[in-house]
């Protein structure tokens, strides 16, 4: 008896700290956030990392967001819905505003495609924000371009990221490489999300990274379904749902010789790389490795990894391979994994990469601190790689 009662002693003391720590107001040191369309107030967030909005729906009965555990949403004094996140990680979060039950995009935010939709997010400026930031320093130029892919008789859509001296000497010649984003997402996320343009802005102008082209395709491509309904690469699904062949022969037959057609580029092996996140690493692991007459450079972020056993041929992946780069955040790892994680696509990739070391090949893991499978981990890992590629 005294046992159950000291239980519910100490669950009553939990409770009263739990009730407390729910109903503790934010802190009110709020600023507008940098993902905000011109001019608008809200959303904005704190030093907590939580997110605050202003939602002006003087018609609805209910208002509130996406983020889970946030505060229920009420009408302010000028008639406006105001509700706040739980403290988020620092970074890009993707997001939708409720009102009456439907999901619909805040008028507030920019609009980014993401989750297989244009909507809103979130940019929660993180600590070390300084190498993704807009800053005075000679900039490339995002090329928006549209080719015709023979193999699937297709105009298809890029963006091309080619760098600050490029227009400067009709002679210079540049690797490239090719940088595939995740599912759910399309050609726009590196150079939208992934601040992929002001991070090689700011590494080349630091002289921390050589100056070489980008080229981003849409890697959402496939056949018809197959009668299973399995989904195919680009659609949602697990482990072994993606089917990249379609996809191998755009950037094979198409993608590369456009590029190598139409940029100064160096049209060799050693000066092509192909590397991409989460769906794109898993079509980089695919496609690079089966095309060693094309990539010499490698990069896997949190889309599984390569292990000794993928390596048919050793001594010539050794050989041709210049790089093998793989990286997660730290939260996608060992006893942080959620269920499913992506760590756990092909083995354990922190040992992988090690192994692979070991049996002589040049091959680098790193760990995104305090991030999980999300932009902030994707970018700092282009800033990781961006210094290692194309090294004489």
């Amino acid at each position: 008896m005294k046992t159950e009662l000291s239980l519910l002693a100490l669950a009553s003391i939990l409770g009263a700290q739990l009730c407390i720590a729910q109903t503790n107001p934010p802190v009110d040191d709020w600023k507008p956030c940098p993902s905000n369309q011109a001019g608008k107030q809200y959303p904005q967030y704190n030093s907590e990392g939580r997110v605050k909005f202003r939602i002006v729906a003087p018609e609805a009965k209910s208002v509130g967001c996406t983020f889970r555990e946030s505060s229920e949403f009420s009408k302010g004094d000028d008639g406006a819905w105001y509700g706040h996140t739980r403290p988020l990680d620092e970074g890009f979060h993707y997001y939708a505003i409720k009102i009456d039950g439907a999901e619909v995009p805040d008028p507030n935010s920019h609009y980014f495609y993401g989750s297989g939709r244009w909507g809103s997010a979130v940019e929660v400026p993180a600590k070390d924000a300084a190498f993704y930031a807009l800053k005075n320093v000679p900039h490339g130029q995002l090329r928006e371009i549209n080719y015709l892919s023979k193999s699937t008789d297709k105009t298809r859509h890029i963006y091309v990221y080619t760098p600050p001296d490029y227009d400067k000497s009709a002679r210079k010649r540049y690797p490239v490489l090719y940088l595939q984003h995740g599912g759910g997402e399309d050609e726009t996320g590196w150079a939208s999300q992934g601040c992929t343009g002001r991070i090689m802005d700011n590494l080349i102008a630091e002289g921390k990274a050589k100056p070489f082209i980008i080229v981003m395709e849409n890697g959402g491509v496939g056949g018809p379904r197959p009668t299973n309904s399995a989904p195919v690469a680009g659609g949602p699904g697990g482990r072994g749902a993606f089917n990249f062949s379609v996809f191998e022969k755009v950037v094979t037959e198409d993608l590369i010789p456009y590029i190598d057609a139409n940029f100064r580029t160096i049209a060799k092996q050693p000066q092509r790389a192909m590397a991409g996140l989460s769906m794109g690493g898993m079509q980089t692991r695919s496609i690079a490795p089966a095309h060693l007459d094309k990539f010499s450079h490698i990069g896997v972020f949190s889309g599984g990894s390569i292990a000794v056993s993928d390596v048919k041929d050793m001594a010539a992946f050794k050989k041709k391979v210049k790089l093998v780069f793989i990286s997660y955040g730290s939260k996608e790892l060992g006893t942080n994994r959620v269920a499913g994680a992506r760590g756990a696509f092909g083995g354990d990739p922190k040992e992988n990469t090690a192994a692979l070391r070991a049996a002589g090949v040049n091959a680098v893991f790193y760990e995104s601190p305090n991030s999980a499978h999300e932009w902030l981990s994707w970018r700092r890992s282009l800033r990781e790689i961006a210094p290692l590629l194309f090294k004489d």
